[in-house]
């Protein structure tokens, strides 16, 4: 017998999001069904409701809740356990094969989802994508790890390995760029700076540990970073003295910030010392134009991270700790939560900007 399920729909040839009750299929051998009872929502949703399609789409992709039902195969978890779904395989250097992707017969036709779907009630998902956690953790706020706080922290942990003492500067300080704030503060970072266009949202974020804050839209970012950073005795190749960054994020993906995190970095230092890194964290929109030169003669990098370039089951229970030790701050962290019947009052009010935070769908 199915489950029961309330699921949002996203149209084949509309951006207005609707409601559904679907009878999702029993779970298939490597599959599981879980009784969500919290769902992020995240801004690259709203890259999938703006593109092209050729079906209607299942969206969101991080939540906390409870396993219903496992298929044949299923060994990690069990009825009744607590877990995090997320779209990044939960070990895939031991995944024996690629996880089975999730569709659903809706009234317009065949939809389906990219790697998971959490913006609904009950979700069908493959086990990779699903990470047995403690029980007695929040079963609400927690639903935004599985995106938002492992992309932020795990691109500046994981991609970057970013070092005690070293200096981060985050482009855009939403439910990501707040979780890369957290997670330069728990590497030891210093000085950690946040470049927003609006001051409460600068403010905010220096609750998670950000140190100083810009506002792009007031003053030039790449000077008021170097006027931060500069690094007495140390001269580049041209002998003038070297300041910037050793790690700027860009947690938007705009061309604007895309083309502004490689110059707020550090200058190499001549003959002992490479540049700093730009790491591109934001889906991104549009192509971006970098100045090779200044990549070349200060040695400075451009990487790109995908969802913090984390393995779940090695991360998840690390920012768990944090949240436990209040390090986190997840309940600060998210600013709104929504019930389902609200969901395009929730993606619109992203839209504009008026998250704070992250916002979550509760059910």
């Amino acid at each position: 017998m199915g489950t029961q399920a309330r699921v949002v729909v996203l149209p084949q040839s509309s951006a207005v999001l609707r409601i559904e009750e679907i009878e999702l299929p029993d779970p298939g051998p490597t599959q599981v069904v879980v009784k969500e009872f919290a769902s992020g929502i995240c801004h690259s949703q709203l890259h999938q409701m703006h593109r092209p399609r050729e079906s209607p789409v299942i969206l969101g992709h991080e939540a906390t809740g409870a396993v219903l039902k496992t298929g044949s195969e299923v060994t990690h978890v069990r009825e009744g356990d607590i877990v995090l779904v997320t779209w990044v395989p939960r070990n895939a250097a031991a995944a024996k094969a690629l996880p089975v992707r999730a569709t659903l017969p809706v009234s317009d036709g065949t939809a389906e989802s990219e790697n998971v779907f959490t913006w609904a009630d009950h979700t069908l998902a493959d086990e990779q994508y699903v990470v047995k956690v403690d029980p007695g953790i929040s079963r609400d706020v927690t639903s935004i790890i599985g995106c938002a706080v492992m992309t932020g922290a795990g691109a500046v942990i994981n991609t970057a390995n970013v070092q005690p003492g070293q200096s981060v500067a985050v482009f855009g300080v939403g439910g990501v760029g707040l979780s890369a704030v957290v997670g330069a503060k728990m590497a030891g970072a210093d000085p950690i700076i946040a470049v927003d266009l609006d001051d409460a949202k600068l403010e905010f974020a220096k609750q998670f540990g950000a140190t100083h804050g810009i506002n792009a839209s007031q003053q030039n970012p790449i000077e008021a970073i170097h006027a931060l950073t500069a690094r007495e005795g140390q001269f580049t190749i041209f002998g003038m003295p070297v300041s910037g960054v050793d790690f700027a994020f860009d947690c938007i993906g705009i061309k604007t910030t895309m083309e502004q995190i490689i110059p707020a970095c550090r200058s190499g230092q001549f003959g002992a010392k490479d540049g700093g890194t730009g790491v591109l964290v934001g889906v991104p929109g549009t192509s971006v134009e970098l100045d090779a030169m200044d990549v070349l003669l200060n040695e400075k990098h451009f990487i790109g991270s995908i969802g913090g370039s984390c393995a779940p089951d090695r991360d998840f229970p690390r920012f768990l700790e944090w949240e436990e030790n209040g390090d986190l701050k997840l309940n600060a962290l998210v600013t709104q939560r929504f019930t389902i019947e609200q969901i395009n009052e929730a993606t619109a009010a992203l839209e504009k900007g008026q998250i704070q935070g992250r916002a979550i769908l509760e059910f």
